[in-house]
């Protein structure tokens, strides 16, 4: 009898400590995914400040009668398709990720084009509103940047969270996978090739 009643405690306990690991890792899990979700949400209000300085962008730029055209209409097509990429940030993937990364990078090289023929224009370069936007579009690109290393840098403790064992048998039970990191574009280690040579 006694036997019995040392088993059954025992087997509470045992119980009790599953359950409490249980919840611990469920709960830590979720608030550092809450993290990196809130995270990326930032990420990608970085991306919206760029993208809504680039359209004042073209429009001071559109009153240059003699600009290119067809370097407006890249970044303005360029533009289109970068908000066009969204991500669910509760569920963040590789692919998705690249996609995002990959129409950001058209959007970028499109600005960069934009504002290396900007160069053959003295009235426009000397514009104000031109210089402002161009330096509050530098500031943005850091901010991109702080907010996507801000974001590999809450993905990290999660990632740890659910792959350690025995946290790793919790995390496939409760459906929590791998978030992806943000990774630069292959190639973009390489510094662009800039041209201003005009004809």
């Amino acid at each position: 009898m006694k036997k019995g009643i040392i088993a059954l405690v025992l087997l509470a306990v045992l119980a009790f400590g599953l359950y409490q690991w249980g919840v611990g890792f469920n709960n830590t899990a979720i608030a550092l995914k809450e993290t990196s979700t809130k995270t990326w949400a930032n990420v990608e209000s970085a991306y919206q400040r760029r993208n809504d300085l680039i359209g004042n962008l073209v429009k001071t730029v559109q009153g240059a009668a003699d600009f290119e055209r067809g370097t407006l209409t890249d970044v303005i097509e360029a533009r289109s398709k970068a908000t066009a990429v969204s991500i669910d940030p509760t569920n963040i993937t590789p692919e998705q990720l690249a996609q995002f990364n990959q129409a950001q990078s058209g959007l970028s090289g499109a600005l960069s084009r934009l504002l290396v023929t900007v160069e053959r224009y003295p009235d426009l370069k000397a514009n104000q509103n031109f210089l402002e936007l161009q330096s509050q579009l530098e500031g943005t690109e850091n901010r991109i940047n702080v907010a996507r290393d801000r974001f590999n840098a809450t993905v990290e403790p999660y990632n740890l969270h659910i792959k350690k064992f025995p946290n790793s048998i919790l995390a496939g039970l409760f459906n929590f996978d791998e978030l992806a990191y943000f990774k630069s574009e292959a190639g973009s280690e390489q510094a662009p090739d800039v041209n201003f040579e005009f004809e």
